[in-house]
């Protein structure tokens, strides 16, 4: 393949996976057990960053405790799961990774859920064999995503950082692709709002077809 030729590392939430509702749902399902009030998608996507304990700190006015942050972290992945269940692929996303494949380039998925849990979830919408490499996290979820994605991209076979591009729609992945010598492309379907995916850097764009369009062109 030549050098030229652009490698896509997806995000999974918000991006490949549209899970908005499930997300906020168990969000304020979470904010219920600490007594927060619910917060809207709108006022999600204004405040909501990585880590998470940062978002939470937006919303609070000040840095959850540590007794306050395990709670709301393990309410929300209790009730997220359940409610993942019900969500699907974001518009046209099967089609892109299909025709991706097709065309003979290469692509990966590089997420912040939880690996055990990421890998069956995928499996299940029939999207795995598109991906050379699939990986969750492994650690705490009190992180961003950067040294992972620095692993996984050094993981790549026959990859050099400057063939790759990130897909993702948190600032978070734009960041992590930088840190790993990657480019990145965030898209406003997901968790953030343009206006705080514009402060990144990075082409913004409001579809995966626009996205996958313009990683091509980065790579030169």
């Amino acid at each position: 393949m030549g050098k030229n030729v652009t490698h896509i590392v997806w995000d999974w939430n918000g991006t490949l996976f549209h899970d908005n509702d499930a997300v906020i749902s168990a969000t304020n399902a979470s904010f219920a057990e600490i007594g927060l009030p619910p917060i809207t998608l709108e006022r999600y996507r204004e405040l909501y960053c990585v880590p998470v304990p940062r978002f939470y700190e937006r919303l609070m006015g000040r840095r959850p405790t540590d007794v306050e942050w395990q709670a709301m972290d393990e309410a929300f992945h209790r009730h997220y799961w359940v409610l993942a269940e019900s969500a699907g692929l974001a518009l046209g996303a099967r089609q892109l990774l299909a025709e991706w494949q097709a065309a003979g380039l290469t692509q990966s998925l590089c997420s912040l859920a939880e690996h055990e849990r990421l890998i069956p979830l995928v499996r299940t919408h029939g999207i795995e064999p598109h991906f050379v490499r699939v990986d969750g996290r492994t650690g705490q979820s009190d992180t961003g995503k950067a040294e992972q994605m620095v692993r996984h991209v050094a993981a790549l076979e026959g990859v050099t950082p400057d063939r790759v591009v990130v897909i993702g729609d948190a600032v978070d992945d734009a960041v992590a692709a930088r840190h790993a010598g990657a480019r990145a492309v965030l898209y406003t379907g997901g968790s953030h709002s343009r206006a705080s995916l514009l402060a990144a850097g990075v082409p913004v764009v409001d579809s995966l077809e626009e996205a996958v369009a313009e990683a091509g062109q980065l790579v030169d």
